[in-house]
C-alpha cells in the first residue's frame, strides 16, 4: 500500500478524545501545531482511534514520533518513552483498542517490507479515562512538557523546529 501523504517523518499523536487523558496523544500534537513551525520533511497526525487506516499516514516514513497516553498499570502521571524493539514488547500487552491498532500497522508495515526505519513512542499514564472531552488538569500540565519532548527528539533528529512567536 503506498501512501498518498508520506513524510520522511512523521509525528503522530493518537488516542480517543471523549474519554479525557485518553486523547492525550492528540492534543500534545494540537498543541505542537499550534505553538512550533517544522520543516516541510515533517508532518504532524492527529491520528485519533484510526487505527489500522494508519496506515495511510505512515508508509514510507522514515521516523515515526507516536504520542500517546499509556495505561501501563503503574500511578497517573508516570511517563514512557520507548523505542524501536522496546515497542513490540510494549504493544505485546495490547493495552487499548488504538494501541492494537498501531501494534498491527507496525506489524503489516514489516511483514510487507515497509518496516519503519526508527520509531518512538512517548507518552503518560492517565490519571482518568471517564467519558469527556477534557483532559484532567493533572493531564493538561503534562502537554506542554511532552510537546517539548517532542520536540527534542526531532531536533536529534537533525531538525530545525521554530517556536512560534
Amino acid at each position: 500500500m503506498e501512501s498518498l501523504f508520506v513524510s520522511e517523518i512523521t509525528v503522530l499523536g493518537i488516542g480517543n478524545t471523549i474519554l479525557s487523558d485518553e486523547g492525550f496523544g492528540v492534543r500534545v500534537v494540537e498543541y505542537l501545531q499550534k505553538n512550533f513551525t517544522f520543516p516541510e520533511n515533517v508532518a504532524l497526525i492527529d491520528g485519533g482511534t484510526l487505527g489500522v487506516e494508519l496506515l495511510h499516514f505512515v508508509t514510507g516514513t522514515q521516523k515515526l514520533l507516536i504520542v500517546d497516553s499509556i495505561n501501563g498499570g503503574v500511578e497517573a502521571g508516570t511517563t514512557f518513552h520507548l523505542q524501536d524493539d522496546e515497542l513490540k514488547k510494549h504493544f505485546a500487552q495490547k493495552i487499548s483498542a488504538h494501541e492494537v491498532g498501531i501494534q498491527d500497522v507496525l506489524t503489516m508495515l514489516e511483514l510487507t517490507g515497509k518496516k519503519i526505519p526508527h520509531v518512538e513512542l512517548i507518552g503518560a499514564q492517565p490519571f482518568s479515562l471517564e467519558a469527556g472531552t477534557e483532559l484532567t488538569p493533572q493531564m493538561s500540565k503534562l502537554v506542554p512538557t511532552f510537546a517539548d519532548k517532542a520536540v527534542e527528539i526531532l531536533k536529534s533528529w537533525n531538525l530545525n523546529i521554530i517556536l512560534k512567536a
